[in-house]
Parts: structure tokens; C-alpha cells; sequence
């Protein structure tokens, strides 16, 4: 078995499709992938993919394989970026990732942590999604990222804060004339949904609802407070949001705190367990000083 065919497995398992697995992931030809998928098959022993007209779909033995292929693909890519980053030992780099509008907040704090090693070391920065976060310090891409506690990965979380929801809508909405918003605003209203690429977020939406027994159908869903604010103004709908939207706010769009107790999300910092650079031990020894301050 060769890493080749894992590859090429997922890649079919996560589209559904031979011809789109071969044509937009592997660019490779079709009948060439389906010899790989049967070799492979071959050699565990069992079908993975059952096959029909309308595309393939992964057996209970797929289903088991999958997760597995994944982490030794992610092992394997972890490695070669260890093993890159050990043949240029001249000055370390230090990969910092943020789910995106938490650098404003979060990048000065950290760097502060980072002073004494700056003169030695290469900061790099990027923002994301946080499950593509997630996936970036699983792989050995990143070495610290403030993000959701996404579950699937095998990785260290702290929480560094717990931002409660509020309400987002357009600045000229008949709601904005209360000071708080309950939850039954929310009956009758366009509702922007997280979407399932915001995970950790979407579940404490949906639970939030289910709680004050509030049924509302999602007209969109979204991954991101751009998309998310874009929609509130010009559908005219309300959103759930971490609070830390409000720095991201145009004129078009405003928020209101939920009355009562209001559900909160957590922003951790994450790590890979494996990664053994000195400079992420010193910050997560000082970690307490993100929570302080």
C-alpha cells in the first residue's frame, strides 16, 4: 500500500465521485483512478466504495478506513514539515493562525509573550477557519492558533476567553429600538445561520434555540463575518455572532445584547501535542498572561 493510494481513496470518499476526484483533486484520468480504488481494495481485502449511477458512496468498512487514512496522511505531512523545517536551523519560525478578526484582538498580546525570542526567531501569520486551523497544527503547518476547540483532532486546547452571542441586524431594523433582544425576536425574522464549516459556533446557535423552544428555518448559512454582516444588510435578517464581531461592524449593520443569560463560544488556543519547539512551551508557560489580560 502505497501513500498514493490513500490519497486517492479520500479524495473520492470527500467528493463522491470518480470523474470530480479525478478531474478537479488528482488530475489524473478516471479509468487510471479506479485501478488505484481497486488495487487498493485488493489489498485490504474488502469493498470501501459501493458503486451505482449516481456516483459512489463509502461502505462500513469505507467508513472505518477513512478516518484512519486520514491521520496517516496527516502524519506523513506533519514529518516532511518537521523534517524542513530541522534542514533550516539558521532562524526558527514560529506559525501563528487566528480564525480571522481574532488577530486584532489576540496578535498584540501574543506577540508581547514573543518579545525576548523575536531576535531570534521568524514570526509568520495567517487567518483562517477554524477547522482549517485545526487541520494546519495537526499537519505540523502551524505551531499556535487561536481558534474554536474543534473535536476530530488530536490536539492540546486552553480557553483564553468566553465571548457571549449577540444580535446582529441592520442599523435601521425595528429591533435596534430595544436595548435586548429575547428570543422569540426571532420568530418571523430571516435568520443567517453559521454554517456547518463554523462548527463548534453552529452548535451553540442551534442549542441556544432548542433551549427557548425557537424553531426558525435558515435562510443562509455562512463560515464567515464578512459574508455574515453582507447578508444582515441586505436581507435584512438577524445573526448569532461572538461578540468580537462588533470590531468588524460596517455603518449598515449594529448589534444588540440578549436578554438573560446569553450562550457563549469559546476561543482557545490549540497546539499539536507532538510538537516539541521550545518557543511554543515558553509561550503556553505563560499562557495565563493571554487570560489576564
Amino acid at each position: 500500500m502505497e501513500l498514493r493510494h490513500l490519497r486517492y481513496f479520500v479524495a473520492v470518499a470527500e467528493t463522491g465521485s470518480l470523474t470530480v476526484a479525478a478531474e478537479q483533486r488528482l488530475h489524473t484520468s478516471q479509468p487510471s483512478l479506479s485501478r488505484q480504488i481497486r488495487d487498493l481494495e485488493d489489498q485490504v481485502g474488502v469493498e470501501l466504495f459501493s458503486r451505482s449511477a449516481r456516483g459512489v458512496e463509502l461502505t462500513a468498512a469505507g467508513k472505518a478506513f477513512l478516518d484512519h487514512a486520514r491521520l496517516a496522511l496527516t502524519q506523513v505531512d506533519a514529518a516532511t514539515e518537521a523534517a524542513r523545517r530541522a534542514a533550516q536551523p539558521q532562524k526558527q519560525v514560529f506559525a501563528l493562525g487566528f480564525l480571522t478578526g481574532q488577530e486584532m484582538t489576540w496578535l498584540p498580546r501574543a506577540m508581547q509573550i514573543l518579545s525576548e525570542e523575536l531576535p531570534k526567531i521568524d514570526v509568520t501569520v495567517s487567518s483562517h477557519y477554524s477547522p482549517d486551523l485545526a487541520e494546519s497544527l495537526a499537519r505540523g503547518k502551524l505551531d499556535l492558533a487561536f481558534l474554536r476547540a474543534e473535536p476530530g483532532f488530536d490536539l492540546g486546547y486552553q480557553v483564553v476567553s468566553r465571548e457571549k452571542l449577540v444580535v446582529l441586524m441592520p442599523s435601521d431594523h425595528r429591533l435596534t429600538a430595544r436595548a435586548t433582544i429575547r428570543p422569540e425576536d426571532f420568530v418571523g425574522e430571516p435568520f443567517i445561520m453559521a454554517s456547518n464549516k463554523a462548527r463548534v459556533l453552529h452548535e451553540v446557535i442551534v442549542g441556544y434555540l432548542a433551549a427557548h423552544s425557537i424553531e426558525v428555518a435558515p435562510e443562509h448559512r455562512v463560515d464567515n463575518l464578512a459574508m455574515a454582516m453582507s447578508l444582515v444588510a441586505s436581507t435584512r435578517g438577524l445573526a448569532l455572532l461572538p461578540e468580537y464581531a462588533n470590531n468588524l461592524l460596517p455603518w449598515s449593520v449594529v448589534s444588540r445584547p440578549l436578554e438573560g443569560e446569553a450562550p457563549t463560544v469559546d476561543l482557545v488556543i490549540g497546539y499539536s501535542k507532538a510538537n516539541t519547539s521550545p518557543v511554543l512551551k515558553l509561550f503556553l508557560s505563560r499562557a495565563d498572561e493571554l487570560i489576564q489580560s
